[in-house]
């Protein structure tokens, strides 16, 4: 059995930089442990497979997310990756495109030359520090939050720049990543992500951390609506935009690979 397989860098308009994820459609599912070997063997943050719904479904595909050592709830990169993917290289004509995954019904549109996906906003409330965190990140945090991921805000963007987690420390916190964030001197608001215990010691660029943040950066700001930067080694762009209790996230895509995967 032969497989197609791309390759896109999304939240970026250069090739090599913001997260790549690789993207495998699907005419049905395969096994799942098929799907994890495959994303094992692809070693990228995520991999990510769509299948087409029967006419009449919730949505026009069925979205998954691998990372290479499990599947995760919801990944915005992956899924801005696939849609970009569609509207781009696949001849998918409409201008909107609509997902049902673990995290319900996700949409994504073409808005001029970015891709526009929207996600469901992720509350947090304040937390103390677990020791974990403080000794993982190597210091303490000005506040953090707890969520679907732990929230690590820091004064500036020089102090989440200058941190060198211990990642067998963070790992401790699963099922919950780590988020690290501040004002950004460029942007509204920069940030990192860590998820050492779901395979990734560093994350690029987390499309699903930004829902995590949106809520508390919204209400910080006092707008909506704000400019962010992942400043992993490759960096990232993102425009976020809070409606009510979704996240919209705008950014780019560049196709890096398309390839073939051989299975005997």
């Amino acid at each position: 059995m032969q497989l197609s397989v791309y390759q896109v860098d999304a939240f970026t308009q250069r090739l090599f930089g913001g997260n790549s994820a690789a993207i495998v459609p699907l005419d049905e599912w395969l096994d799942e442990d098929l799907l994890q070997a495959i994303a094992a063997e692809n070693n990228l943050s995520e991999t990510a497979y769509f299948v087409p719904e029967p006419p009449g479904g919730e949505a026009d595909f069925a979205l998954r997310w691998f990372t290479p050592e499990v599947e995760v709830d919801l990944c915005g990169h992956a899924t801005l990756a696939t849609a970009w993917l569609l509207f781009h290289e696949l001849g998918y004509s409409a201008d909107s495109v609509s997902f049902v995954t673990r995290s319900g019904v996700l949409f994504a549109e073409q808005q001029g030359d970015r891709v526009v996906i929207d996600l469901p906003a992720r509350a947090s409330v304040e937390v103390d520090c677990p020791a974990p965190l403080a000794e993982g990140l190597g210091r303490q945090p000005a506040a953090v939050r707890s969520g679907a991921n732990l929230i690590a805000v820091f004064e500036s963007e020089a102090d989440v720049a200058a941190l060198s987690p211990d990642f067998r420390r963070l790992a401790e916190l699963h099922p919950q990543g780590v988020i690290v964030t501040a004002p950004g001197d460029e942007v509204d608001v920069v940030s990192r992500f860590f998820g050492p215990s779901f395979g990734i010691d560093e994350d690029p660029v987390t499309g699903s951390a930004h829902a995590d943040l949106a809520p508390y950066w919204c209400e910080r700001l006092g707008r909506a609506a704000f400019s962010a930067r992942q400043i992993s080694r490759r960096v990232g762009e993102l425009a976020v935009d809070m409606q009510g209790d979704r996240v919209r996230l705008a950014g780019h895509g560049v196709l890096y690979l398309r390839g073939s995967i051989e299975l005997s």
